[in-house]
Formats: structure tokens, sequence, C-alpha cells
């Protein structure tokens, strides 16, 4: 069992590029931030995974709802910022 999840993590550490791709070079704003917020989706995925081989899954659970409390806030708030600052839907020259 411990190979699969150690196979399946690292499948998911490899599927992260994507996101990581459009987080980086996304054409505007709203592209980013979808990317961000997939990266920070599947590392609570992962830190959940690390959890099942180390045979600590009650602790890394905290971690990651942790985790996945401060993406969704980041989110939010960097969203909410730059719909007041300059508006989402428009590309930054």
């Amino acid at each position: 069992m411990d190979n699969f999840i150690l196979f399946s993590a690292m499948v998911l550490t490899i599927l992260m590029v994507v996101p990581l791709y459009r987080a980086v070079m996304g054409p505007t704003i709203l592209d980013r931030f979808m990317g961000v917020n997939a990266i920070g989706s599947k590392t609570t995925v992962l830190l959940i995974m690390i959890g099942f081989i180390f045979n600590r899954v009650d602790m890394f659970i905290d971690i990651a709802l942790a985790y996945a409390l401060l993406n969704f806030i980041a989110v939010i708030a960097s969203s909410r910022y730059f719909h007041k600052r300059k508006g989402l839907g428009e590309e930054m020259k």
C-alpha cells in the first residue's frame, strides 16, 4: 500500500507542473489565481498522502487543513485587492 501511495504522490507532484505554468505564464490575473489555487489544492492532498506514508495521518490532516484554509484566505484576499485596485479581467501591462 505504501508503494501505491508513494507512486500516486509522485504522479501528483508531476501533475503540479501544469498549474505552475499557468500561475507563472498566465495572460491574466485570474489565470494566475486559478493556477495558484490548483497548486494549493494539490498540495493539501499531497500532505495527506505524506501522512499515510509516515503513518501519522492525524498530524498531517491538521497541517493540510491549516494549509487549505490559508490558501483559501490568501486567494480571496488577493482577488479582492486586485478587484478594487486594477480590475481582475484586465491584463496587467
